[in-house]
C-alpha cells in the first residue's frame, strides 16, 4: 500500500486508514472477537495507520485497538489518538451511553482543553491501549473552544512534539474553516477533516485545503463516504447524510455520480476514496471498519483503479467543482519523498 509523509515530520502514512470509532460499538455491539479480527485483516491488507479516541465508547475504542496492535512491532504503524474530551467518574449514570455507543456509561465525558487536561488524556490513552506513545494526537471537536483550544492545548502538544514525545500534532473536525485556522495561526501539523471534502461536498476547497497548501501542512480525509449516501454502488433513500436523512435532491445527485461511475468501470465507494486523495494536500483516507469483510471490502475499493478521464467527466457535468484539483498528475510533491511513494 503506498505511503504519503507529514512534511517536516518523519510519519509516514498508508494512504488508506483504519478508523476505530466504531469497535468502540458505535451504534451497535460489536464482539472483541471481531473488533480484533477487522483491526488484524487491515493489517494483513497492509493498513498501517489506526486512528482512535477516548470518546469512541468511552475508551473501548482504545482499549480494543492497543490490545491487537501490541502483537505487531511498534516501529511498523502510526497511531493517532485525541485529546478535548477527558473521560471522568459518571455521578449519575443510567446504564448506558446516550452519545451513540452501546457501553455502560460508568464515566462520563468532560470538556477539557487545559494544558492539565491534555496531559492527563494522553497519559490515560497510553494506559487504556498499553502503547508506549502516540505518533499523531488531534485536538477532538473544539468547534466552541477555539480560545482555550488554540491558546493553551496546541501550545502543549506542541512542547510535547518538540521533546520528541509525539511526532504530529492537529485537530479534527466535521467543519472545514476552524482547521484552515488551525493550520495558519498554531503550530497543527496536520488536520482531521470530516465530510467536508467528498463527491458532494468541496466546501473544504474554500478554506483548509488552500490553508494546508499555502503552509505545506497535510490533511487526512474521514467521513468520505458522507455518513453512507456514496457507500454504496447504487445509492438508496434510505442512506444517511451527514447521520441525517437524506435530502432528495442529494440522493439524486449521488445516483448521477454513480452512472458516470459505472460508465467508466468503476464504482461510486471506489471514487468516493479516492477523490480526496488527488488533492496535493491528502495524505490519507481513513475509513470506520467493524469487522473483516468491511476491511476486505475497503482495501479492494481503495486498490481499484480509477480512470483519470472520470474525474474530467464530472467536472464537466458540474458533478464536482471545476476548482477541484484530480488525478495524481495533478499533485505537487511536498514532504520527504513527496505526496505518494
Amino acid at each position: 500500500m503506498h505511503h504519503r509523509t507529514i512534511p517536516d515530520t518523519s510519519l509516514r502514512l498508508t494512504e488508506l486508514g483504519f478508523g476505530a470509532s466504531v469497535i468502540g460499538n458505535l451504534y451497535r455491539i460489536t464482539s472483541a472477537e471481531e473488533a480484533s479480527a477487522a483491526v488484524e485483516t487491515a493489517w494483513n491488507a497492509g493498513i498501517r495507520y489506526f486512528d482512535t479516541a477516548p470518546h469512541y465508547g468511552l475508551g473501548l475504542s482504545e482499549r480494543r485497538l492497543g490490545t491487537t496492535l501490541r502483537n505487531h512491532p511498534r516501529e511498523q504503524y502510526v497511531v493517532s489518538s485525541k485529546v478535548g474530551r477527558l473521560l471522568v467518574p459518571n455521578e449519575q449514570p443510567r446504564g448506558v451511553d446516550t452519545e451513540g455507543f452501546v457501553v455502560r456509561d460508568d464515566l462520563r465525558r468532560q470538556w477539557d482543553f487545559s494544558r492539565d487536561g491534555v496531559l492527563r488524556s494522553i497519559d490515560d490513552t497510553l494506559t487504556r491501549t498499553g502503547l508506549d506513545r502516540l505518533d499523531i494526537v488531534y485536538l477532538h471537536d473544539p468547534d466552541d473552544h477555539w480560545p482555550q483550544a488554540a491558546d493553551e492545548a496546541m501550545p502543549t502538544l506542541a512542547d510535547l512534539r518538540d521533546q520528541g514525545v509525539i511526532g504530529a500534532i492537529g485537530a479534527g473536525m466535521n467543519q472545514s474553516a476552524m482547521l484552515a485556522r488551525f493550520l495558519r495561526e498554531t503550530a497543527a501539523d496536520v488536520v482531521m477533516l470530516a465530510g467536508r471534502y467528498t463527491l458532494l461536498d468541496q466546501t473544504a476547497l474554500d478554506d483548509v485545503l488552500p490553508a494546508a497548501q499555502e503552509t505545506g501542512k497535510s490533511v487526512v480525509a474521514v467521513g468520505v463516504f458522507n455518513s453512507g449516501l456514496l457507500s454504496r454502488d447504487r445509492p438508496t433513500e434510505d442512506l444517511k447524510y451527514n447521520y441525517q436523512d437524506s435530502p432528495t435532491d442529494l440522493v439524486t445527485r449521488a445516483r448521477t455520480i454513480a452512472e458516470v461511475c459505472e460508465a467508466h468501470g468503476t464504482t461510486l465507494p471506489a471514487a468516493a476514496i479516492a477523490f480526496p486523495l488527488t488533492h496535493p494536500s491528502t495524505v490519507n483516507v481513513t475509513l470506520g471498519m467493524r469487522n473483516p469483510d468491511q476491511v476486505t471490502r475497503n482495501a479492494e475499493l481503495h486498490r481499484s483503479t480509477i480512470p483519470e478521464a472520470l474525474w474530467d467527466d464530472l467536472r464537466s457535468q458540474g458533478l464536482i467543482r471545476s476548482d477541484a484539483p484530480t488525478g495524481y498528475g495533478d499533485l505537487i510533491p511536498h514532504g520527504t519523498g513527496g505526496p505518494h511513494t
